[in-house]
């Protein structure tokens, strides 16, 4: 692997990383205790602007309009995004959009690319995806209790699902409903697009995680699907084609993720190390004139390190071996990354003291939004399972060669 970035590259992460600081940085203070609805009409303004500096939509083709990077290049940026709670907003480079974006360029009809994807290229509209149940576990994607049943030309769609980020005013769902459920496991379930205006499309609530409900982008929805009936032609690829479409979209989301965390660990850092020369705990003696605060810059450091190294390494890999290939680094940085940032919020928070736990610093917010991180996207335990299994198999197969 090639660890050297380009001047291409630097110049444009430079330039990101300018904005961040210098435009997003202000507003945190109003995002965090007035929420992002109060705050969105800056943010569009925000927004307006990176596209006139032609920097947004990192992650999507030149040819639909956006910077056209590589999976490894989208990290670097995601990464210098994720010290902002609002950097990838800002970008719109977002979740769940972006996935929803990738999905549509790939799988989309061109009827389906200009009534969704244009408007969401341009930041006219938003959207969710609507995959994971309350009745069925998150974990096991191929079982779900969400029906797309055929009526003449359309689907009626019946069925509950929550943490379908963004659905307070998204435009639209993508929804994984079972639309043939006598086939295999895998080969059961289609992507279908659902109008947010559909009767019988209703959110019902946005989910208080962590003792804040949010808004807007800002928030999980809780949907249920009263018999929607829209027309097969909504359907996103072939049917049964939905748990390998979001198979495609979850692979290289778990590098943005990762990546984004690698950016909430550096925030917390320089806020760590900030609060660790200008705080005295006595006259003429900052917090860092302390060996436990030593330990843990020390040791964050360090982390944080080896973790972007790990994330920028499989980023690698999809770009050139393929996702599939990849599947072993993937799952290894989805558990590990984000068990690194949560003992890195922690330190900073710890350092903090009372602070740390106010929403005067976005420590409190990064350490309730992102514990979800070791459970949205395949919980650990599931990442830690499938790649030993995988790892032990080739063992094993090896072992039978040598008899």
């Amino acid at each position: 692997m090639d660890f050297a970035i380009s001047e291409k590259m630097q110049e444009l992460l430079g330039r990101i990383r300018d904005f961040v600081e210098t435009e997003l940085y202000p507003l945190e203070p109003e995002f965090l205790l007035q929420g992002f609805q109060v705050l969105q009409p800056v943010l569009e303004e925000k927004r307006a602007k990176v596209r006139a500096l032609g920097l947004a939509l990192p992650q999507i083709e030149q040819e639909y309009g956006g910077l056209g990077l590589s999976v490894l290049e989208h990290g670097l940026v995601s990464a210098e995004l994720g010290k902002s709670p609002v950097g990838h907003y800002s970008f719109n480079c977002q979740a769940p959009d972006a996935g929803n974006m990738e999905i549509l360029i790939k799988h989309g009809t061109s009827e389906q690319q200009e009534a969704y994807l244009k408007p969401l290229l341009a930041g006219k509209i938003r959207s969710c995806f609507s995959m994971t149940e309350p009745d069925h576990p998150g974990a096991n994607p191929t079982w779900m209790g969400t029906t797309a049943i055929k009526d003449g030309e359309d689907y009626v769609i019946t069925g509950r699902k929550w943490f379908s980020t963004g659905g307070d005013g998204a435009a639209f769902a993508i929804v994984m409903a079972v639309t043939n459920p006598d086939a295999p496991p895998h080969l059961r379930a289609s992507q279908i697009i659902v109008p947010a205006d559909t009767p019988g499309f209703i959110v019902e609530r946005d989910t208080p995680c962590m003792g804040q409900v949010g808004g807007g982008w800002a928030s999980h929805s809780e949907i249920t699907y009263d018999h929607c009936r829209v027309p097969q032609s909504n359907r996103l690829g072939s049917e049964g084609a939905g748990f390998l479409i979001a198979q495609e979209r979850l692979g290289p989301g778990r590098i943005h993720h990762c990546m984004r965390w690698i950016g909430i660990c550096e925030r917390a850092f320089d806020l760590m190390c900030r609060y660790a020369v200008e705080r005295e705990v006595a006259p003429g003696y900052p917090l860092g004139s302390r060996q436990f605060v030593q330990g843990w810059i020390a040791e964050s450091r360090a982390e944080i390190n080896a973790a972007r190294l790990m994330v920028l390494h499989a980023a690698w890999c999809i770009d050139h071996v393929g996702q599939k290939e990849a599947r072993d680094e993937v799952s290894l940085i989805k558990f590990s990354v984000a068990n690194v940032m949560m003992k890195v919020l922690d330190r900073a928070i710890q350092m903090h003291g009372g602070l740390g736990i106010t929403d005067y610093t976005p420590l409190a917010l990064f350490y309730r939004n992102e514990r979800a991180g070791r459970i949205y996207d395949g919980p650990d335990e599931v990442h830690k399972i499938a790649v030993a299994k995988r790892m032990l198999r080739r063992y094993a197969e090896e072992r039978q060669e040598v008899r």
